[in-house]
This record gives structure tokens, C-alpha cells and sequence, in this order.
């Protein structure tokens, strides 16, 4: 069950992505230059969302999967800043995670672009 109390489980930071769509600055996130094998897990749910063998380089400043795992993440229709894109959040928990693009590598052509601290790394 998700602890619905947002502001004590989340830093700030995770906060404002996670539960107000914020985004972190580019380079600064802890998982942009992160290679180690393992799972990247919703930080406030803890889903496992992504599998580190998806992670690519690229050059964004910001962790890039071509894939998630599936039915773990949904897909919602952001028109902010005068743009179309499309927002990817936690499909248990709603939580804000950035959002994916047509320009990554192939198998997929995908660039799911995530914040780092909407993510917790597990080995």
C-alpha cells in the first residue's frame, strides 16, 4: 500500500518531479552517468520500472531507456510549455517520471527521458 503522505517520504526535490511534474536540471541527476547492472525502481513506490540493460547514453543529462518494463509505466498526453510531448508517470502510484520520445535507438526507436530523483536503483 502507498504511503499517501508525499512530503515525508520524498525529499523536495522528488517531491516537486514526482507529485508536481517539476523536472531536475540536465546533468545534475545521480542516475544520468550510472552503468551499473540492476533495476531502477519508482522512488516512492518502489515499482521496478526500468532494467539497467535499456539504459543508453543519450547525452540529454538525464537517464535514457529505449524500453520500460512492461504495464509498469503509463502514458498521458502533456501540452505544457507550449509543447506536445508525452508524459510518463508510475502506473501504481502516479508519480511523475518525465517523459518519452521518437528519437532513441533501436529495437525500439524510444527515449524514455527520467528524472533521477523519481528513480531509486536496486543491484
Amino acid at each position: 500500500m502507498v504511503n499517501r503522505n508525499h512530503r515525508n517520504q520524498l525529499s523536495e526535490d522528488a517531491y516537486r518531479v514526482c507529485r508536481l511534474a517539476a523536472t531536475e536540471h540536465p546533468f545534475t541527476g545521480k542516475y544520468n552517468d550510472h552503468w551499473l547492472d540492476g533495476v531502477y525502481h519508482c522512488a516512492y513506490c518502489e515499482q521496478p520500472l526500468f532494467d539497467s540493460t535499456v539504459k543508453f547514453n543519450a547525452g540529454c543529462g538525464w537517464p535514457s531507456f529505449w524500453e520500460s518494463r512492461k504495464g509498469q509505466v503509463s502514458y498521458h498526453q502533456d501540452n505544457s510549455l507550449h509543447m506536445q510531448r508525452t508524459e510518463i508517470k508510475c502506473q501504481n502510484c502516479d508519480s511523475h517520471l518525465g517523459h518519452v520520445f521518437d528519437d532513441g535507438p533501436e529495437p525500439t526507436g524510444k527515449r524514455y527521458c527520467v528524472n533521477s530523483v523519481s528513480l531509486q536503483f536496486k543491484p
